[in-house]
C-alpha cells in the first residue's frame, strides 16, 4: 500500500508532464503539438463554433419575433378598420345612393350635344322676353374637360335696369346650368348695358369620355 506522500508525488509528476506538453508549442504548426494540446484546441474550436451558431440562431429568432410582433400590430389595425367599415356598411350604402342620386340630378342639368341649340335659343328668348336688345350673342370655342364640355357665349344686351336684372335672374332659373361671368354694367342714355360671358355646360358622350381619358393617359 502506497503512502500519501507517494500519491502526491505521482500527482505532481502527472501535472508537470501535462504542463510540459503545453510548453514550447508552435502556433504555426498545430499538427506537431502533443495529443493533449491538440485535443484542447479541437474542443475550443468546437465550442467557439457552437457559440457562434447559437448566437446567429438567437439573433434570427429575435428578428423573426420582432417581425411577427409588427405584423400582429398591422393585422389588429386592419381588423379594427374593417370592423368599423362593417358596422357602418349600411350607412355607407345609403350615402352612396344619395351621392349617385345627386350626381344623376346634376347630369340632368347638363344638356347633351343635341340639346345645346335649344339651350342657346332659351338664353336668347330669355333676353327677348324682357324686351332687351342683343348687341352681341357670340358662342365661343368649346372647351372639353375630363367629363364635361363648357361653351362660353359673349353676350351684350341693352335695356332698362329692372329688365336687365330680371334677365340675369331668368338665366339663373333655367333648367340647365348657365353661369354669367366677367359681368360688367354701364349706363347708356337712360338705359343699362350689361356685358358678360355666359357659360353653359354639357356632358360628354361615351366616345368623348374615352378620348379624353386617352389624352390624359398620354399626358
Amino acid at each position: 500500500m502506497s503512502k500519501p506522500p507517494e500519491k502526491k508525488q505521482k500527482l505532481q509528476a502527472g501535472l508537470n508532464e501535462l504542463a510540459s506538453q503545453f510548453k514550447g508549442l508552435r502556433t504555426d504548426d498545430p499538427a506537431s503539438w502533443p495529443p493533449i494540446p491538440r485535443l484542447a484546441l479541437c474542443l475550443g474550436l468546437i465550442a467557439a463554433i457552437v457559440l457562434v451558431l447559437w448566437m446567429l440562431v438567437i439573433k434570427a429568432s429575435d428578428e423573426e419575433l420582432e417581425a411577427e410582433k409588427a405584423r400582429e400590430v398591422a393585422l389588429k389595425a386592419d381588423y379594427t378598420k374593417k370592423l368599423a367599415q362593417a358596422v357602418n356598411l349600411e350607412l355607407l350604402r345609403k350615402q352612396r345612393e344619395q351621392v349617385l342620386q345627386y350626381v344623376t340630378q346634376l347630369e340632368k342639368q347638363l344638356p347633351g350635344k343635341a340639346e345645346m341649340d335649344a339651350l342657346l335659343s332659351d338664353i336668347n328668348q330669355a333676353g327677348l322676353g324682357r324686351s332687351l336688345n342683343f348687341e352681341l350673342f357670340r358662342p365661343g370655342q368649346v372647351v372639353v374637360r375630363e367629363y364635361y364640355a363648357e361653351l362660353p357665349i359673349a353676350v351684350r344686351v341693352v335695356g332698362r335696369y329692372h329688365d336687365v336684372g330680371a334677365f340675369a335672374a331668368d338665366i339663373a332659373n333655367l333648367s340647365r346650368i348657365v353661369t354669367l361671368n366677367n359681368l360688367s354694367l354701364a349706363p347708356r342714355e337712360g338705359m343699362l348695358t350689361m356685358e358678360a360671358t355666359a357659360k353653359t355646360f354639357r356632358y360628354l358622350d361615351s366616345d368623348e369620355v374615352k378620348a379624353q381619358r386617352k389624352v390624359g393617359a398620354k399626358k
